[in-house]
């Protein structure tokens, strides 16, 4: 059960973005794994099956980043991340739909939901649902914007795509789309209560994530039908 980071998770990603490294890591293998990795899973575990008491209805799957690179894709950095993460989505919608998310660096943490990196056609079709019933997705939007807490991300389209007035517009015209929350790494984030507040907040995000989560499923049911 999550207890609750502390001052000392902060620390040692900060040291390791310094020295990335394969020595100094293995030399501060315990500490990874006290401060770190044991509270992170613990976190990931708790907040997914909080979130799923709290709808049924779904089945919540969970993935839990690693803390290694891809040796392949190293690029000139590290081999080590200096942040975590782990996702969050129903099954029904498979890894590649939207997602809830959780971000641990040395600073702050960060939550949202969102699609990562989708395809044109189906932010096309997002598009689309956006303009076949933009008073539900006003609400939606609304509702996100109201709680103070996010942020719209993703990138955004050179060319507009279409006539919305803010805050529509910033909805409307990405590339992939999500919110996040960002948080100074301190305070809730050392205590138990972290996993509910997390909940909480997803639950808050899932009018949207069933918005988005009904693109996913329409995109795969074209793409079925385009094969047919």
């Amino acid at each position: 059960m999550f207890q609750g980071f502390s001052k000392e998770t902060g620390e040692f990603l900060w040291e390791l973005s310094f020295h990335n490294e394969r020595p100094w890591f293995l030399e501060h293998k315990e500490q990874f794994e006290r401060v770190l990795n044991t509270p992170f899973k613990e976190l990931a575990r708790d907040t997914a099956a909080l979130l799923q008491a709290r709808f049924p209805d779904m089945a919540v799957q969970c993935h839990i980043s690693r803390i290694y690179r891809d040796a392949r894709r190293l690029f000139g950095r590290g081999p080590y991340k200096d942040h975590m993460w782990f996702t969050l989505w129903d099954d029904a919608g498979g890894k590649d739909g939207p997602a809830f998310w959780f971000e641990i660096g040395a600073a702050t943490y960060v939550y949202g939901m969102g699609f990562f990196e989708a395809a044109p056609a189906e932010m096309e079709l997002y598009r689309r649902s956006i303009d076949a019933n933009p008073a539900r997705f006003a609400r939606l939007a609304g509702d996100l914007a109201a709680a103070g807490n996010y942020r719209v991300i993703g990138p955004t389209y050179a060319r507009p795509k279409g006539s919305y007035y803010e805050p529509l517009r910033s909805w409307y015209e990405r590339k992939w789309v999500g919110v996040q929350a960002t948080r100074d790494l301190e305070g809730e984030a050392f205590t138990p209560a972290l996993p509910g507040l997390l909940a909480e907040a997803f639950a808050e995000l899932t009018p949207m994530y069933r918005f988005l989560l009904e693109v996913h499923l329409a995109a795969g049911k074209t793409e079925e039908e385009g094969h047919g």
